[in-house]
């Protein structure tokens, strides 16, 4: 290891803290060592440079909180507590000390505020950057979890907050020109480049009776489509009922949008989309109101074994979301989705 990587590594260390008595090593050793009681959960999640996000139009800062957030929002979806977290970096040559630790602090802010520790991790010579996060979470029982699987005939659809936002953002960040009022457009960019994750609500919703959850990462027209295919149900959404963020019907009118549409195909909201019993309809809109995440139901679940997004008219529209496979931007592929950053 040479004495340029150890440096770096001590500089990375001194910015990270411990937020959780769980943490017993972390960064300097070989290995962290973290008490469990209960169920570990797991998530991973890469994040490429021209793929995930670009440089352009994204600080190292704001790209470090980014990356924690959205694999934090997989623990999100399935209810579990936030724990730990590693990251690991591929740097190129053009990246510099100063910036890495710019990534790394955006990370840590967000950590502390959540109680996250990062743990550790890697660092790698690349030709791209990239950011490679693995986060773990706790839950005291599977019975305090939720899943994809779980979706059942005459379940309402659920989600969390609004949609659109993180899509409209990116599409400002691209066109510079939006005319939007001073406050809506700098809420749609912090939409965009510092989302939040739904812990607190998915620990409610997955407690409170909600039969199968999923984050919205990818866009609902994709994430949907997951919870339908791996129940093996049909979902069906009312497009026209999806609540939406402030300014985004004014800049999907610029990108030649529906404003639904946006919303749908977009993705980057980390909202929790979730399935749920009638009967448990009332405590589902306390828990996560009280977690900070207020409900709009949006469909129901029948059976049958497809997604079924409904306009205003009835007729079903065919969305899809961000495709992890092609680098692509959406403009590129004649659409909107989760463009590369």
């Amino acid at each position: 290891m040479t004495c340029r990587v150890l440096v770096l590594i001590e500089a990375i260390r001194a910015r990270l803290g411990r937020h959780s008595d769980r943490v017993l090593r972390a960064l300097g050793d070989d290995a962290a060592v973290v008490k469990a009681d209960g169920l570990v959960v797991t998530s991973v999640d890469a994040f490429v440079e021209g793929v995930h996000f670009r440089l352009a139009t994204t600080s190292l800062r704001d790209l470090g909180h980014k990356c924690l957030a959205a694999s934090l929002s997989d623990l999100a979806a399935v209810g579990a507590e936030p724990g730990e977290a590693y990251l690991a970096l591929g740097l190129p040559t053009g990246v510099a000390e100063r910036e890495t630790l710019e990534l790394i602090e955006g990370a840590e802010a967000l950590a502390e505020n959540l109680g996250v520790t990062i743990c550790g991790g890697d660092l790698s010579a690349s030709n791209e950057l990239f950011v490679a996060v693995t986060v773990t979470g706790h839950a005291s029982s599977e019975d305090n979890l939720a899943g994809r699987d779980g979706c059942r005939p005459g379940d309402l659809v659920g989600v969390t907050g609004r949609l659109g936002g993180a899509g409209a953002g990116l599409i400002m960040l691209e066109r510079k020109e939006h005319g939007l009022p001073v406050e809506v457009g700098a809420r749609l960019l912090e939409r965009q480049r510092r989302p939040w994750p739904r812990l607190e609500a998915g620990i409610a919703l997955a407690r409170a009776g909600v039969h199968a959850m999923i984050d919205l990462s990818d866009g609902l027209a994709s994430d949907a489509l997951r919870l339908a295919e791996e129940s093996g149900i049909e979902l069906v959404v009312e497009l026209e009922r999806l609540p939406l963020d402030e300014g985004v019907e004014a800049v999907a009118e610029i990108a030649g949008m529906a404003p639904a549409e946006l919303a749908a195909s977009a993705g980057e909201d980390y909202e929790l989309l979730f399935t749920a019993p009638p009967d448990a309809r009332q405590g589902i809109e306390t828990a996560s109101e009280d977690a900070g995440a207020p409900v709009t139901w949006i469909g129901e679940v029948r059976p049958g074994a497809a997604l079924r997004l409904l306009d205003e008219r009835g007729v079903q529209r065919s969305l899809r979301g961000w495709d992890h496979l092609d680098s692509r931007t959406a403009t590129d592929r004649g659409r909107r989705g989760r463009a590369s950053r």
